[in-house]
């Protein structure tokens, strides 16, 4: 099987994913609108998609308690101090910053509404 997307429930879909578009360079690849809202955003390899709506019927998780360690998504970057002083400035929060013994920096970010976001520059990719 092959990995497809994963999904979050959350309050502002439309926001949220303009937000990853503007500040990730990813890219809204299906709107499917309707009171859900459901936007499907992929990054520039268009290998992983992320699903974003807001489905009423569910309660929506509570990302800014959910300790990054039980849920985080993590992103490849060139510079993650650069795109953490960047990302800061476009309202997301510092969580911690870990460098392993291999030269890798890693920083536990949080995106506007919460939801955990891992920095990964890494010595060797995986």
């Amino acid at each position: 099987m092959i990995f497809e997307h994963f999904a979050l429930n959350v309050p502002e879909p439309r926001g949220m994913a303009q937000w990853y578009v503007t500040h990730f360079g990813w890219q809204v690849v299906r709107d499917l609108g309707g009171p859900t809202h459901t936007l499907f955003l992929a990054d520039s390899t268009g290998r992983c998609v992320a699903e974003l709506y807001h489905n009423k019927s569910v309660s929506i998780p509570a990302y800014a308690e959910t300790h990054p360690l039980c849920f985080h998504f993590a992103v490849i970057t060139a510079d993650a101090r650069a795109d953490r002083t960047r990302l800061d400035a476009a309202g997301a929060t510092m969580v911690e910053e870990v460098t392993p013994a291999d030269g890798s920096v890693l920083i536990m970010m949080r995106d506007p509404w919460g939801v955990p976001v891992q920095l990964c520059q890494r010595a060797q990719s995986l």
